[in-house]
């Protein structure tokens, strides 16, 4: 089917879902995250989809878009949309710091480099109490009359609009970046960079550039959250299995390096983890997560291309 066709409406159904849902219930926040986490996954989706730079400290700039947003609004009352310009900036600064040393890696020894980085951001956030709230976390006052400039709503409706802004920006800048000429180099990294090297290609400033674009994108994601849930503390921001892990999941359930993959895993996944929590975490200690994770087991080795692979031939390219 073509994109042109498929694409309108989809989008038309995403925009009158939340009309199907109660304006301030459960099933709107579901949404609110589903397209939340897909857009974070397509911003790891760059790094480690295209460049098969498989990072697993993503939550450190998740996490310094929501710390960075959400101080300066309580501290100097500065506008969260200010905020995530801001964090975003500090994200691509940070990533530069971690690029120096770390990019030369390859494999796991990359995956571990950050991994430990986040774990670092982790530990000064839960040391710094007087600026971060230390592990109590931060809490935003919510004032239902803030409005737009506030980032505060009295319905989650507004949220959901935004998550979904969010996750068609990510990946209008994948998309973008998939088919331009960075992208071919990133993926001439991802099959061989030796032989990238020789044939021209700057590996180090290609990874470079990536690594920076999903650090800021990333960050917008980490200052949303923030704001859509009003209270994080290190752990839930900073924290790998909770962050970095999830988003690779997202990404790798749904089909790493594909348009597609980020949200056919988030839709998926999110739903799949908020049913089982609601069914059986009341019963037997680490239940829900023992039946989690075989279905991710099982997912992983039926389909190990993801979800896109349901989806073949010419017709369904542009999902890819």
């Amino acid at each position: 089917m073509k994109a042109s066709r498929i694409l309108p409406i989809l989008l038309i159904v995403a925009l009158a879902a939340p009309w199907f849902f109660d304006a301030r219930g459960y099933g709107i926040r579901v949404l609110c995250m589903i397209f939340l986490f897909a857009a974070v996954a397509q911003a790891w989706n760059i790094v480690g989809g295209l460049a098969n730079q498989i990072s697993l400290g993503h939550a450190a700039f998740f996490g310094i878009g929501a710390y960075t947003s959400t101080i300066l609004l309580i501290k100097f009352g500065v506008s969260p949309w200010l905020g995530l310009v801001v964090g975003m900036a500090l994200a691509m600064a940070l990533a530069v710091l971690l690029a120096l040393p770390t990019l030369k890696l390859a494999g796991h020894y990359f995956a571990l480099a950050t991994l430990a980085f986040a774990e670092v951001l982790r530990i000064i956030a839960n040391s710094a109490g007087s600026l971060t709230g230390g592990p109590q976390g931060l809490s935003i006052p919510f004032n239902p009359n803030g409005g737009f400039w506030a980032f505060q709503f009295s319905s989650t409706v507004m949220h959901y609009y935004i998550m979904l802004a969010a996750f068609l920006l990510v990946s209008g800048v994948f998309w973008a970046i998939k088919v331009s000429a960075f992208g071919y180099r990133l993926r001439a990294v991802r099959e061989n960079e030796d032989a990238a090297e020789v044939a021209g290609v700057d590996t180090f400033r290609t990874k470079l550039m990536a690594l920076l674009i999903s650090a800021a994108l990333t960050a917008l994601c980490g200052t949303l959250f923030a704001q859509f849930n009003f209270f994080f503390d290190p752990d839930s921001v900073f924290g790998s299995s909770a962050i970095s892990i999830r988003m690779a999941l997202i990404t790798i359930i749904g089909g790493i390096g594909t348009l597609a993959g980020p949200l056919l895993g988030a839709l998926f996944l999110l739903p799949l983890e908020e049913f089982i929590n609601a069914t059986l975490s009341s019963r037997i200690a680490g239940l829900s997560q023992l039946v989690y994770g075989v279905i991710l087991i099982v997912m992983i080795l039926v389909k190990p291309a993801g979800f896109v692979a349901l989806f073949s031939g010419r017709k369904w390219s542009w999902i890819k």
